[in-house]
């Protein structure tokens, strides 16, 4: 089997065979098919899609090309939750121990970020003590024992897609369906868990800027990892404005803090009650939506899951203080107040303007070398809908880097579009995608 000839076939829009595709993926993460080869096959699968079943082949390749991680050990069915990205998505944070209290196991694997804000990992960095270095031993432990632990994803897991994915960055080949989907899925499936509840977000702030593009995904990643075995379900949620109002490490994890207290912003709590209420249906928890809803609320209200939070953070080396004294939290050395030029109704906050805005103060990563401000970031004060009048304060700004603040303020300045009109409110929620099909809202 030769490289050259698997080019040609995709090439000339030819099905590839998973024999020719399992060829692929084992040897360039080898090293042994040179970069140019595998740009040329990239821009061919680019250009020519792949089908289903090449989707699903090279899911599984990707997945086979690093650790497969086994939970095995774990008790119960574990539910996994993934996001596909946005500005002020800070679900993980307050859905983990929301989950645990309510008896999901979250054995979680995260990342750390580039672009807006840090990933996971970084905003819990934030906590002070907080440590996401753990044996697989501590971590099996912790999972049984407290129904939840989060650790850094080992670089071992799917190697392939790694170095696939830093060479789609450079050759204009991200874009494609089932490569977003091949790289999302593979990391999910070798992570161990027995289901997985997407959160694929649409508009201007996500990767899928249209609503059906957002709809395809789902639907591509929901039948790979039913094809693997995995009950997977996949929710769309509007991105087209910032979730919540906080944007920046230490913010977001205090915001996400405040809604385990039963006081976050509408739209984020809406959002982990969806996304919350499918993991405890997917991990037969509940009976049904409205089961794991009233679970939900049953948590928040108790005080359980604010407890939780405070077990996982003490268990992972953090101080649990931080749930009533937020003062303990990195702090910023400059607070400015942002006010509206203009009077009238906000129409549109461009999302992913908001979060360079908020990644130049200091709270994201423009490359990965980039040294993080936890302290650093934005506070909303204003969304779509909110009549303002001139001189009303739009956000809060929080950073240390003196010198990057006009910058960041004229681009947030830009991103708010302010009109005499109200508009009508977006939806949320736009449907749910399971292996019976789509369904929208």
């Amino acid at each position: 089997m030769r490289i050259y000839d698997i080019i040609r076939k995709k090439r000339d829009k030819e099905e590839l065979s998973k024999e020719e595709i399992e060829f692929f993926v084992d040897r360039y993460s080898k090293g042994e098919i040179p970069d140019y080869q595998a740009s040329a096959l990239l821009m061919a699968i680019y250009l020519n899609k792949m089908n289903k079943q090449e989707t699903a082949y090279l899911t599984e390749a990707m997945m086979n090309s690093g650790e497969v991680i086994d939970l095995s050990k774990i008790n119960g069915i574990k539910v996994d939750k993934h996001s596909t990205g946005g500005v002020g998505d800070k679900t993980t944070i307050t859905l983990a121990p929301l989950m645990a209290a309510c008896g999901v196991p979250v054995a979680k694997m995260s990342g750390r970020g580039l672009g807006h804000t840090g990933g996971t990992l970084d905003k819990l960095e934030s906590i002070p003590g907080f440590s996401i270095e753990m044996t697989p031993e501590k971590f099996i432990k912790s999972v049984n024992d407290l129904k939840i632990a989060v650790c850094g994803q080992t670089a071992s897991i799917a190697v392939a897609d790694k170095k696939m994915y830093a060479l789609r960055d450079v050759t204009a080949t991200v874009d494609n369906i089932s490569l977003i989907a091949a790289s999302i899925m593979c990391k999910k499936l070798a992570s161990g868990a027995d289901a997985i509840v997407l959160d694929v977000k649409t508009g201007d702030g996500a990767f899928m800027k249209t609503l059906d593009n957002s709809f395809a995904l789902a639907q591509e990643m929901v039948e790979i990892g039913t094809a693997m075995n995995r009950e997977t379900i996949g929710i769309i949620s509007d991105m087209d404005e910032p979730l919540g109002y906080a944007i920046g490490n230490s913010l977001e994890v205090i915001e996400a803090i405040e809604a385990l207290k039963g006081r976050g912003p509408k739209d984020f709590m809406a959002l982990c009650e969806t996304l919350g209420a499918y993991m405890l249906v997917s991990s037969k928890i509940a009976t049904n939506y409205e089961d794991g809803v009233r679970r939900i609320k049953e948590a928040l209200e108790s005080g359980a899951a604010l407890e939780k939070l405070k077990e996982f953070v003490t268990n992972q080396g953090g101080n649990p203080m931080i749930a009533e004294d937020y003062s303990l939290f990195p702090q910023a050395s400059h607070i400015v107040e942002i006010k509206s030029e203009k009077t009238g109704y906000i129409d549109k906050i461009e999302a992913e303007a908001i979060g360079v805005s908020a990644m130049v103060l200091g709270a994201g990563r423009e490359t990965k070398e980039d040294e993080l401000d936890l302290s650093a970031g934005i506070i909303l004060k204003k969304k779509v809908g909110d009549f303002v009048n001139e001189g009303d304060t739009l956000a809060v700004m929080y950073f240390n880097r003196e010198e990057k603040f006009e910058d960041a303020k004229r681009r947030f300045m830009n991103a708010y579009i302010i009109t005499e009109e109200k508009s009508e409110p977006k939806k949320l929620i736009y449907g749910v995608v399971t292996k019976d099909g789509i369904e929208k809202f």
